[in-house]
């Protein structure tokens, strides 16, 4: 059996734009609701809520989720610790400001699609 955190493990992440959490929970052998409580505890994980409220994760969520995956049960922090090393490391690296943003650019361009009328459906 594969210790379950172990990343060096998992599967590559296809290069697909939205992802299920049933293929989340493939890709990151986490159960699917461990992954609904992970969104209630970690801020930055948020998946897109679309048709019938189904959860649709980006492939940055799939990395994050990693990284927390790798953290509580490779590091052994706690949910808390980990929030706070996460917390602190997207606050403190470019790349973590610049993983934040793009995470926002993405949010506000779904919701911009959802909002702005089709053309021709006038």
């Amino acid at each position: 059996m594969l210790d379950p955190g172990d990343n060096s493990e998992l599967p590559p992440i296809p290069g697909k734009r939205y992802f299920t959490i049933s293929e989340v929970s493939d890709l990151c052998r986490v159960k699917p609701h461990v992954l609904r409580y992970w969104e209630q505890e970690f801020p930055r994980l948020q998946s897109v809520k679309r048709r019938g409220n189904r959860r649709y994760y980006q492939h940055h969520d799939v990395q994050l989720i990693r990284e927390i995956r790798h953290l509580l049960y490779m590091e052994g922090f706690t949910i808390s610790g980990a929030r706070n090393r996460l917390t602190h490391d997207a606050g403190s690296s470019p790349q973590g400001r610049a993983q934040a943003l793009a995470a926002v650019a993405a949010g506000l361009e779904e919701v911009r699609r959802l909002l702005t009328p089709e053309a021709g459906s006038s």
